[in-house]
C-alpha cells in the first residue's frame, strides 16, 4: 500500500521502569500514574501507593488521580479540569470510559497523549485488559472519524528511548455485503491513522464501522470488540468477542467470513486468516465455516459487473 507522511507528528517519549511489552501489574499497591509533560510531548509515570481498593474501586481511584495534579510541578493532570466522566461501566475484561463533550475540543496530540496514560494507568488492575472510550454513550471516533475502537496497552507505542509516531494516510481496500447479501463488493477507503497501530486492526476497526455506501451492507455486527490481533508467518489471527455471532441473518456465511479475508488479505505479508471468538476456535463462523481453519482470499464472490450495472 502507498503511504505518505502528513504533517503532524505524535512524539512518545514513554520514559518506564518496566521492561518488555504492556503494564505489568503493580506490587505491595504500588502503580504508576501516567502524566503528561508540561510541554505535551510525552506521558511519564509517577509511583502511587493505592489505598488497597481492588477492582472497579481501584479504576475510580486511579481515574480520581488522573484528573489531579501531580506531585512533579514538571507535570500536569492527565484529565483536564474541563473534561468530566459521566459514568465507567465493568463488563468483564472490558472498562468503558463515557466523556462529557468537551473532551472532544482537545487537540490531537494532547488526545492521543491522554487516551495513552489513562489506558496505560488503569490496564495495571488485575482482571482488565482493553479499555474503551465514549463521548455522551457514543464510541469515540479520531479526528479523521474513524473509530477509535477498544485499546490496550499494546495499542500505544513503548519505547526505553524515544519513538516518533506519525499519523499517516493511506487507502485501502475493503469488502462488504451487497444488498441481497449474496455477493461482495468492494470499497476503497483513504483513511488517516497513527502508525501505533497495525493495518490489520485499522482493517478490522473499518469493516466494523459498516460501509459509506448505503448500498451496502456491513457484514460485522455493530459494537463487535477485537479482542487481540496478531499476524505470524503469513496468517493473520483475528479474535473478537461473541457479538460476532449475532449476524445478519440475510447475508450468507460465507460472504461474512471472506469480506474478513480479502479485506485483511490485501495488506502485505497476510496470506491467511483465521478466526476465533473469545480465543476459541472449536465452533463456525456461524453453520458451515469452521473457526479452526485457515483461509485464503476468495475474489468469487465478488458481484459482478453486469449486476452493478443494473
Amino acid at each position: 500500500m502507498n503511504k505518505r507522511f502528513i504533517s503532524l507528528l505524535l512524539v512518545f517519549v514513554l520514559l518506564l521502569s518496566m521492561t518488555g511489552c504492556g503494564n505489568k501489574r503493580p506490587e505491595d499497591g504500588e502503580y504508576q500514574i501516567y502524566y503528561l509533560n508540561m510541554d505535551i510531548t510525552k506521558i511519564v509515570p509517577e509511583a502511587y501507593d493505592s489505598t488497597g481498593a481492588t477492582g472497579e474501586q481501584m479504576v475510580r481511584e486511579l481515574l480520581d488521580r488522573l484528573a489531579k495534579m501531580p506531585d512533579s510541578s514538571q507535570l500536569r493532570q492527565t484529565i483536564p479540569s474541563n473534561v468530566t466522566i459521566n459514568d465507567v461501566k465493568v463488563n468483564g475484561e472490558y472498562l468503558t470510559i463515557d466523556f462529557c463533550d468537551t473532551y472532544l475540543q482537545l487537540s490531537v496530540t494532547e488526545e492521543v497523549l491522554i487516551r495513552a496514560a489513562i489506558v496505560r494507568t488503569l490496564l495495571q488492575v488485575e482482571g482488565f485488559s482493553l479499555v474503551a472510550f465514549t463521548i455522551n454513550s457514543v464510541p469515540l471516533r479520531s479526528k479523521d472519524g474513524a473509530l477509535v475502537g477498544n485499546m490496550s496497552t499494546d495499542t500505544f507505542v513503548e519505547n526505553p528511548g524515544e519513538q516518533i509516531n506519525a499519523v499517516m494516510e493511506t487507502s485501502i481496500k475493503l469488502y462488504f455485503s451487497s444488498k441481497d447479501g449474496k455477493s461482495l463488493v468492494e470499497e476503497v477507503r483513504d483513511v488517516q491513522y497513527s502508525t501505533s497501530m497495525s493495518l490489520e486492526k485499522l482493517v478490522m476497526e473499518q469493516l466494523i464501522d459498516g460501509p459509506k455506501d448505503s448500498k451496502m451492507l456491513a457484514t460485522i455486527p455493530s459494537g463487535t470488540r477485537i479482542i487481540n490481533m496478531t499476524t505470524v508467518d503469513g496468517v493473520c489471527y483475528v479474535n473478537v468477542d461473541n457479538t460476532f455471532m449475532t449476524q445478519n441473518q440475510e447475508i450468507k456465511e460465507e460472504i461474512v467470513l471472506y469480506s474478513i479475508v480479502n479485506s485483511l488479505t490485501q495488506i502485505q505479508g497476510v496470506n491467511k486468516v483465521q478466526l476465533s471468538v473469545n480465543g476459541d476456535t472449536k465452533g463456525f463462523c456461524r453453520y458451515t465455516y469452521p473457526l479452526s481453519t485457515m483461509y485464503e482470499k476468495d475474489m468469487n464472490l465478488m458481484q459482478s459487473t453486469e449486476v452493478e450495472g443494473e
